[in-house]
């Protein structure tokens, strides 16, 4: 099993989507559906689309890192 590493505010948002599919309900919840679209994604980490969306990125890394660790746990 592959050693999942933790996200954090400089994680391109595009890296979450491609890396972590179980991850997609909380990219949309914060950023909408447009992300999964939208080129600039693969360039733009999670602390630029929070500043975006005037969102506490902490908040984002920690409901993503929750996810993905969730996931770790059930395999």
């Amino acid at each position: 099993m592959a050693e999942i590493k933790k996200i954090t505010k400089k994680t391109s948002i595009g890296e979450v989507i491609k890396e972590y599919p179980e991850a997609e309900a909380v990219v949309k919840k914060y950023f909408g559906a447009g992300c999964f679209t939208c080129p600039g994604s693969k360039m733009e980490d999670i602390a630029f689309g929070a500043a975006m969306h005037n969102i506490d990125p902490e908040v984002i890394i920690k409901e993503l890192n929750e996810v993905i660790e969730k996931k770790k746990v059930n395999q």
